[in-house]
């Protein structure tokens, strides 16, 4: 355990893009664990897309930030948090951290499962998705499946397990030729298209000719303007995000056409991952025996070094990742 303690902090509202600018690393002391508490060293950060909605507003500024974060406990004054345990916390952003027991979870112990799937397809990405899928959607075998933002963390894991539950045609969308590649060749979507070459009703149109049952939206504009288009009479959209707006906030409205609504009885509900943790134990039942298998693979881009997690922060932002954004400590 180093001597010194890291923790990022972001120093003003950005408008459009973040820069390196809008952040600071500050030093202090290694803190010391009070009674009921224990002193955890990070391992890995989560590096998420939300973060940018938190930086208009919801951040404080010149304080450390918050974050999914897994770390070990390296000196404890509770019982129920012993040393050398591995646990998830929120308080990211920071080499080290004081937890009481109820900020924190503690991980089962898979055999042969990566600690790092616990940040990305068992943790709050994967979370997200299957909660999309089953719980919102309600995804039917046979159901053709759309997804933008489809080479994302949520994306990812949302058409690892759309195949795994029986769904027909994958469709993905995404912002380079490379990732339309890995969309097809690794992750096992049908088909997948760059968003940038064309309209993307056009995009998905060539795409799922024959239309689609479900759209899995982390984009929103145009992308959401054209799924529903697309969809079949009692389709479904599930509305995880809209990254499309993160940093053009003065963005057009989506144009699409509100009488396909009504007239195909389609359903749009989003949600938020939060309001579904009771779905964490039924992750690790479907998920963990396809980990086991080699079915199921985490898609990760992992940066090491905690001084690089602002630059892994700004390069997801840009898309310069593909499947889930890791910090790993070096």
């Amino acid at each position: 355990m180093t001597e010194t303690a890291l923790t990022v902090q972001q120093t003003a509202r950005p408008a459009g893009f973040p820069t390196a600018g809008h952040f600071r690393f500050a030093e202090s002391p290694v803190p010391e664990p009070a009674p009921g508490t224990a002193l955890v060293e990070n391992l890995y950060w989560s590096v998420d897309p939300y973060h940018r909605e938190m930086m208009d507003g919801d951040f404080e500024l010149n304080a450390p930030l918050e974050g999914r974060t897994l770390g070990r406990v390296v000196a404890s004054r509770t019982p129920e948090l012993p040393e050398g345990e591995i646990v998830f916390h929120r308080q990211g952003w920071r080499t080290h951290a004081v937890v009481r027991r109820e900020e924190v979870r503690r991980l089962p112990h898979h055999a042969g499962v990566p600690l790092s799937a616990y940040l990305s397809v068992l943790g709050g990405t994967g979370l997200t998705a299957y909660v999309a899928l089953t719980r919102i959607a309600r995804l039917r075998e046979g159901d053709d499946v759309f997804v933008s933002g489809a080479a994302g963390g949520v994306g990812t894991a949302t058409g690892r397990f759309a195949r795994l539950l029986g769904a027909g045609r994958l469709i993905g969308s995404a912002g380079s030729p490379e990732k339309v590649g890995y969309l097809t060749e690794q992750v096992g979507y049908d088909a997948a298209f760059d968003y940038h070459t064309a309209p993307v009703t056009d995009l998905l149109t060539a795409s799922a000719p024959d239309g689609i049952d479900l759209f899995v939206d982390n984009v929103g504009g145009d992308h959401l303007g054209a799924a529903i288009g697309a969809l079949r009479e009692r389709g479904r959209v599930v509305r995880v995000g809209t990254i499309s707006q993160y940093n053009t906030p003065d963005a057009p409205p989506v144009v699409f056409d509100h009488s396909d609504v009504v007239e195909k009885s389609l359903r749009i509900e989003g949600f938020l991952v939060s309001d579904h943790r009771d779905a964490q134990e039924e992750l690790y039942d479907f998920a963990v025996p396809h980990l086991r298998s080699g079915a199921l693979a985490p898609d990760e881009t992992v940066v090491d070094g905690f001084e690089l997690i602002v630059e892994a922060f700004l390069l997801m932002l840009r898309g310069g990742n593909t499947g889930k954004t890791l910090v790993r400590k070096a």
